[in-house]
């Protein structure tokens, strides 16, 4: 379905903290069906968390939206991170992925390979890279 987004954490965590971008991230989400690993969870929690304790975040703004991304999550379809997708010989031809970059381009391999995404989306340029020589759609 060309109608199938890919999100990695940090478009994810850009459109949740109305960061500069955010309105891009929010308009290329709308009416899809947003695909992910559920290495967002665990990131964006974790991310989250690290704010709130260097003061970057107020205790009262991480619970609420700690509670946003549960309701959130109820809207993607979730891969696990399992022993195929780690085995899976897909690497960029150039660039060398850190680990959890690797795992979310992976998975979002293994839906553009049942269905064609319409869109990976990342805040990270190095990521976005990644993706395109992938074959996956960055734009």
């Amino acid at each position: 379905m060309k109608n199938d987004v890919y999100v990695d954490t940090s478009a994810y965590l850009c459109t949740l903290l109305g960061e500069d971008g955010s309105t891009a991230m929010a308009r290329a989400m709308r009416n899809a069906r947003l695909c992910s690993s559920v290495l967002l969870v665990l990131e964006s929690r974790r991310n989250l968390i690290h704010m709130a304790r260097s003061g970057q975040l107020a205790a009262h703004r991480l619970n609420d939206l700690l509670d946003r991304l549960q309701q959130d999550m109820t809207a993607f379809a979730l891969r696990d991170l399992t022993l195929d997708l780690c085995q899976d010989p897909a690497l960029p031809s150039v660039a060398t992925p850190r680990s959890l970059d690797l795992a979310h381009l992976r998975t979002a391999l293994w839906f553009h390979r049942r269905a064609p995404l319409g869109r990976f989306l990342t805040c990270d340029e190095g990521q976005r890279e990644a993706a395109r020589e992938l074959g996956l759609p960055t734009g």
